[in-house]
């Protein structure tokens, strides 16, 4: 495993790369609304990264046909925007959003809620977003990176939620994913120790159900297995001599 360490030079590049992905993601929270279709979020969100001189890395990215994963209630990841598709009072919608700015990519989800939502499915929203808090108290120099991710998962399944398995986190910089994997879960082992200027996609993909997931016929679309609800909480944190910095949150950015 070879993990990158990003220059001075490197690590600026990519918080202009964060900074404009916020931006993005604040802009496609605004447009939710019931009867919205999940293309037109995913239209007007490359049209958002294409006006800022970035290009969307999800866009064709090994064959994905669109620029913002746009998945609805129990679509846990990757959902394929469609014309039809629409989005309705009560729904949750993850998007996941991605750009490169001067060669350096920025990875971001959020989980909104369309109109007023269930109480269940705002407490798995905010358990989602908490997890990765709870995991972002690790991401510092000098701990591992599986202590992140045993925060996370010891985190959500302290409510009795399902921490989905079969996709992790992952590095990021020149490449969309780049080492280490960054699961959300306990690991045997500890993982390496986690240096400044390393670049961290850290994820949680959390269900309100078991964490089985299948994928549908369309080879990208990832939903839980016994249909409940999931939600999606991402940010690109930067490791620092200190605490970390989250590249995709709490920026300030002006087209």
């Amino acid at each position: 495993m070879s993990v990158s360490i990003k220059s001075a030079r490197e690590i600026e590049l990519m918080r202009e790369a964060g900074k404009r992905l916020e931006y993005v993601h604040n802009k496609l929270g605004e447009i939710i609304k019931p009867g919205i279709s999940t293309k037109d979020i995913d239209r007007y969100g490359e049209e958002l990264i294409r006006g800022l001189g970035c290009i969307p890395n999800f866009l064709n990215y090994n064959g994905y046909p669109a620029s913002i994963c746009v998945s609805v209630n129990d679509e846990v990841v990757h959902g394929i925007p469609h014309k039809k598709h629409m989005i309705w009072e009560g729904d949750i919608v993850s998007l996941d959003a991605g750009l490169i700015y001067e060669g350096y990519h920025s990875d971001a989800a959020r989980t909104h809620a369309v109109g007023q939502v269930s109480a269940e499915a705002q407490k798995l929203m905010d358990v989602t977003k908490g997890s990765f808090f709870r995991g972002l108290e690790f991401a510092k120099a000098g701990c591992h990176l599986h202590d992140i991710s045993a925060a996370i998962g010891n985190y959500a399944e302290s409510f009795g939620y399902g921490v989905v398995r079969d996709l992790v986190g992952h590095g990021i910089g020149t490449s969309l994913h780049e080492d280490p994997q960054i699961p959300n879960f306990p690991q045997k082992r500890r993982g390496i120790r986690l240096q400044p200027g390393m670049t961290l996609a850290i994820e949680p993909m959390i269900n309100a159900g078991r964490p089985d997931v299948c994928w549908l016929d369309d080879d990208w679309t990832v939903v839980t297995e016994d249909e409940s609800l999931s939600a999606h909480y991402e940010n690109t944190v930067l490791i620092t001599d200190g605490e970390p910095e989250i590249l995709t949150l709490g920026t300030v950015f002006t087209p």
